[in-house]
């Protein structure tokens, strides 16, 4: 082999290292690199996509189980990097690997509309029309402590309890 082949082998083989090196890097070293995940949503007061259970599936988990509260989930969407994501488990309360912090950079809540709701191929809600259909219902726990009761200084919960947001 001459000279000018093992010159041009040896560029090409360190181009090759070093892209592997640099994607390497930044994707599990750095996390530089964005996460788009679905997360609970609150279709009392938020715009969410509605999932609706396929009736004809036989697949667990997108089949309909005949329980209203497991055959529709109400969520949006949450663009966030991953490097700022904590290592924890979602399924924890504690964890907050979907809440994006106060002015953190790439990091975005996607709530449904118009272009939204046809990129994922479902319909939205409409928090007027859904607390329309499902009043809210005052709590009270079996130790007469109120649970799902808005607090008299939380205006958003009041309003959209009441119908007025």
């Amino acid at each position: 082999m001459d000279k000018k082949s093992k010159i041009f082998f040896i560029a090409l083989g360190l181009l090759i290292v070093g892209s592997v090196f640099a994607t390497f890097y930044r994707t599990a070293i750095a996390k530089n690199y964005l996460i788009k995940a679905q997360t609970d949503c609150d279709p009392y007061t938020q715009k969410c996509f509605v999932w609706k259970c396929d009736p004809a599936s036989n697949v667990d988990g997108e089949k309909c189980t005949g329980d209203r509260e497991k055959d529709i989930w109400y969520y949006i969407l949450v663009e966030r990097n991953a490097s700022h994501i904590p290592s924890c488990n979602p399924a924890d309360k504690n964890c907050k690997a979907l809440v994006c912090e106060d002015n953190e950079p790439n990091c975005q809540y996607i709530f449904c509309d118009e272009k939204t709701k046809t990129e994922q191929k479902v319909e939205c809600s409409d928090p007027m029309e859904y607390t329309k259909e499902n009043p809210p219902v005052d709590k009270t726990t079996t130790d007469g402590s109120d649970a799902g009761v808005c607090a008299p200084d939380d205006t958003k919960c009041l309003n959209a309890t009441s119908g007025n947001e």
